[in-house]
């Protein structure tokens, strides 16, 4: 996500230069050209990763982010086709990454503090990430191979300008510890928590007549829930392809603090017996 806007998976495949003038406060002809330059980067970038075969054996896929971008200039619109791919994320990110998210991004320059501030927020319930290795990171936040391949490089470039922004522009205070194999950095792990003055922000965007179906159960009896999800075959098309149980179990424990997200989980409760620890509807 390298600018304010944002595309729709649901037939909708156009960035509307307006839309991103609004959010992010620049002149016409710069936030049309602004998208002109990020959709041409997006579509000469490629991505890789792995899946499952019917018989349990690794797929590698690669994939371009875009099959193809238009330009329609006298109507300042930018019309994009996303790789078949891409589409089922897309549909996921427009669930996850909502208005309050864009607004915290609107003031960050660098494409890579946007992308350190989505890795960050999908651990929001525990406020830290486990340990990314130094590829996976890479990957992450889209940098190529022949890219800053010094670590002093990277980080003066990359990491240090990302983690700046970030905390100075958005919600949240990010402290971030290196990993080393040897005296070599092999990985990062981050840690953060919310500031102050948006606390409030975010509570208030609970919608208060929807059911809690999960005040009642401790953070252990949560994880204990999410750890057993994570291992049934019926929540695989859930998974991130890549991560591990661990990470998807984290992923599933933050999701069920979410009450609009907490029935989908409650249908598959009855496999693992664990109902009886979750208030009932009505």
């Amino acid at each position: 996500m390298g600018s304010c806007a944002a595309p729709s998976a649901k037939g909708d495949d156009k960035f509307i230069t307006t839309d991103y003038l609004q959010q992010c406060r620049v002149h016409r002809n710069t936030a049309y050209q602004a998208l002109k330059d990020a959709c041409d980067d997006l579509f000469a970038r490629q991505f890789s990763y792995q899946s499952l075969s019917e018989k349990g054996n690794t797929i590698n896929h690669k994939s371009r982010w875009v099959s193809e971008v238009a330009y329609i200039d006298n109507e300042a619109v930018v019309r994009l086709i996303f790789a078949p791919a891409i589409v089922p994320l897309i549909t996921r990110l427009e669930e996850q990454f909502t208005k309050y998210e864009i607004q915290q991004i609107s003031n960050l320059t660098s494409a890579y503090a946007v992308r350190l501030y989505e890795i960050l927020i999908a651990w929001r319930s525990t406020g830290k990430t486990p340990l990314i290795t130094m590829y996976d990171f890479r990957q992450k936040i889209g940098v190529l191979e022949t890219e800053y391949k010094r670590m002093y490089d990277f980080k003066k470039y990359v990491l240090d300008i990302a983690l700046k922004q970030v905390n100075e522009h958005t919600d949240i205070i990010v402290k971030v510890e290196q990993h080393k194999t040897g005296r070599s950095i092999t990985g990062f792990s981050f840690s953060f928590k919310q500031k102050k003055s948006a606390t409030h922000s975010v509570e208030s965007k609970r919608d208060p007549n929807t059911l809690d179906l999960f005040s009642k159960i401790t953070d252990k009896q949560r994880h204990l829930f999410a750890n057993k999800l994570s291992e049934l075959p019926e929540m695989s098309k859930y998974s991130q392809g890549t991560e591990s149980y661990q990470q998807f179990a984290v992923r599933i424990a933050a999701m069920l603090q979410d009450a609009e997200k907490a029935g989908l989980w409650l249908d598959l409760s009855a496999l693992i017996g664990t109902v009886h620890t979750f208030q009932e509807y009505g």
